[in-house]
């Protein structure tokens, strides 16, 4: 029995995961890994996650938000509550429990948010769609900087922009939450990592998933045949968000101290520049981009001022390299189905 392309570029994509996932493990254990690759361990597959759940949107959607760091710090903030809280009121010590929860916590919150958002943003296209993710985005920043979370006993408080609320304060408004208990480990984000690439592929070939690529290539021949458009995209944008959500409640339950600040609009053009540099479309594109762009600073510390002069660069260079014909041509000729995929497209726009 043969197997499809697809289903062995899948394969593919897990095996190179769990690789990496194991050659990091053997690194760590032996002690060959320096401290401070080793503290971007957790930030690398929080930032695959974001990745990979942004290209979702973007690659496969086909729309373009420049919001998705919004979906991070709600998911973010959610976590360290619920970790928080879990502890207090049900004296929850287990952290591989409380960990999941969290995250649990983080992605359904995120998936609220989603849903409020991608309502009245989805039914928008082009420049107008991506506008007003970035101010959705920015809103969700400033509303995080007025929130203010307490906990005395079991009761959770929540104030806006009133710091004067009763027991322990958890989340301070602009001044984020301090004394976080940083039980993220790189073994649940290497989980995180596989959770988000099965869901996505499972969506990506089940029927919904050609009902969004159909929308994507022609939306007026796909609300011809009757698909509901709207519905399929705010699919495809809650999903993102909810797998956004979690991998910011592992992202914010990593440090002890983390404020709204870190969600700037700076952090979605960051994710949106690892889905255009690793391939639109292409997941593990995505995940090859995330990982090598996350660490490249870090290995260009040792040029201390020059480092983020040769990491614009270098971005810029392999941005140059992928829009370059003869290199596409190159990769087309490596890749015939890229090629006969990428000629069905052009040919559903242009009918």
């Amino acid at each position: 029995m043969r197997l499809k392309k697809s289903t062995v570029a899948d394969f593919v994509t897990y095996a190179l995961v769990i690789l990496a996932f194991v050659i990091c493990q053997w690194m760590v254990s032996a002690g060959s890994m320096s401290r401070s690759l080793k503290g971007q361990l957790v930030p690398i597959t929080v930032y695959i996650v974001m990745a990979v759940s942004l290209n979702l949107v973007v690659g496969i959607s086909g729309e373009l938000s420049l919001g998705h760091a919004g979906f991070m710090s709600v998911g973010a903030f959610s976590g360290i509550v619920m970790s928080t809280w879990l502890v207090s009121a049900f004296g929850l010590e287990n952290e591989v429990l409380r960990l999941v929860l969290s995250m649990v916590a983080g992605g359904l919150f995120a998936g609220i948010a989603g849903v409020l958002i991608g309502v009245p943003v989805l039914r928008l296209r082009g420049d107008y769609l991506a506008i007003v993710t970035l101010a959705f985005g920015e809103i969700i920043r400033n509303v995080m900087n007025c929130l203010y979370f307490s906990l005395d006993g079991r009761r959770l408080y929540v104030s806006f922009n009133n710091p004067q609320i009763p027991g322990k304060i958890l989340v301070n408004g602009p001044a984020g939450a301090t004394g976080v208990d940083k039980i993220s480990t790189f073994a649940m984000g290497f989980v995180l990592v596989m959770f988000s690439l099965v869901v996505v592929n499972n969506l990506v070939k089940s029927r919904s998933g050609r009902a969004i690529m159909a929308c994507r290539d022609n939306r007026i021949a796909a609300e011809a045949m009757g698909i509901n458009v709207t519905k399929y995209k705010m699919m495809a944008f809650v999903t993102s968000a909810v797998l956004a959500g979690m991998a910011g409640a592992l992202y914010g339950l990593n440090f002890s101290t983390i404020t709204a600040s870190k969600f700037k609009f700076d952090t979605s053009i960051l994710v949106l520049v690892f889905v255009v540099l690793g391939g639109i479309g292409n997941i593990r594109g995505s995940i090859i981009a995330a990982t090598l762009l996350t660490v490249l600073p870090e290995m260009l510390r040792a040029f201390n001022d020059y480092r983020m002069l040769v990491y614009a660069v270098v971005l810029i260079l392999v941005m140059l390299m992928t829009n370059n014909p003869t290199m596409r041509a190159f990769f087309e000729r490596i890749n015939p189905r890229r090629r006969r995929d990428r000629g069905l497209t052009e040919e559903g726009k242009s009918a």
